[in-house]
């Protein structure tokens, strides 16, 4: 029961038990696209189906992670099948567990309202953004945005980071920002709003059908 029950993976080298940060990337990667899919049928169609079924996979997914095992992890067992040929990046499990129990708490309330009450609020829409905001940092930058909040609550060093960021280091050069590059995305995001600005009337416009494949569609 013991090898079942557990948190964590026990390896060599690793004096605590650590995680595969890539799986837990691709596990975010997934459940992102779930949850940003079905808000979009809630926004454009008013269709709540999708989102109360993608809700209770995530809450039951993350039941499992933070009471049962990782290993058994819907999700993170998927993700496993898609990056198994990469090299694991180890971090470490109590930050993880701590982040995914602040998971569970915002699904927990987000089944109450949608599921069992069958009610939405700006609480929920709130709570949905906030679990889109965590997904998406996690699986696009690889940064965990609960684990920030592990030393607030625990006194013990975190350790074992994605990318090492727990380690206090100097930057490699490859890694520093120059004041031109900054210089490129601020021109570059003042260029888009320019264009939003001149070019507003041409965007509203909608495209001419060239091949008339609408036309033909609605004839028959």
């Amino acid at each position: 029961m013991n090898k079942i029950i557990r948190f964590g993976e026990e390896v060599e080298g690793y004096n605590i038990p650590v995680l595969n940060e890539r799986e837990i990337r691709a596990s975010a990667g997934l459940l992102f696209l779930a949850v940003f899919i079905s808000l979009m049928q809630v926004v454009f169609k008013q269709n709540f189906l999708p989102i109360k079924y993608v809700i209770t996979i995530f809450l039951t997914d993350f039941l499992i992670r933070v009471f049962v095992n990782p290993a058994y992890s819907p999700t993170l067992i998927i993700g496993r099948l898609i990056v198994g040929n990469q090299t694991p990046e180890y971090v470490g499990a109590r930050q993880k567990k701590f982040a995914w129990i602040i998971g569970v708490v915002l699904a927990s309330t987000m089944f109450l309202h949608l599921v069992v009450f069958n009610a939405y609020s700006p609480i929920t829409g709130i709570i949905c953004l906030i679990c889109l905001i965590f997904l998406f940092f996690e699986s696009a930058f690889g940064i965990c945005l609960g684990c920030k909040f592990y030393p607030l609550f625990f006194k013990d060093k975190v350790q074992y980071c994605p990318g090492e960021v727990c380690d206090v280091k100097s930057r490699q050069d490859i890694q520093k920002t120059s004041k031109a590059q900054l210089l490129v995305v601020f021109g570059f995001i003042a260029c888009i709003l320019l264009a939003a600005l001149l070019l507003n009337d041409t965007p509203n416009k909608k495209p001419d059908d060239i091949f008339g494949i609408n036309r033909t569609a609605q004839t028959k």
